[in-house]
């Protein structure tokens, strides 16, 4: 969960780091990942130095880590301000009756 006092380029750096650990744990070279993934060694590196990358070279480092799905739950749950806003939005459709 992401907190109030994190930053975009926060998040983005801790995402970065979860790469290289799992990038380590498979025992795979910063060289060998991004020829995996498609990308220039470069790229790779400044991603895992600074968390800057494109979204698409991070789809490719994803797919190259097996961990592509990972993405279909970006922004698929909704937030609600409170009770209220959830309950109005989650109630089932009222039923007409037809006689």
């Amino acid at each position: 969960m992401i907190e109030a006092f994190e930053t975009p380029a926060s998040v983005a750096q801790a995402v970065a780091m979860r790469v290289k650990q799992r990038r380590t744990s498979i025992r795979l070279t910063q060289a060998e990942l991004a020829q995996k993934a498609g990308l220039p060694l470069a790229t790779y590196r400044r991603f895992e130095q600074k968390g800057k990358i494109a979204f698409e070279g991070l789809l490719q480092i994803a797919f190259a880590l097996d961990c592509l799905n990972d993405f279909n739950a970006l922004f698929a749950s909704q937030s609600w301000a409170t009770m209220d806003d959830m309950l109005a939005q989650t109630k089932p459709a009222k039923r007409v009756r037809h006689d």
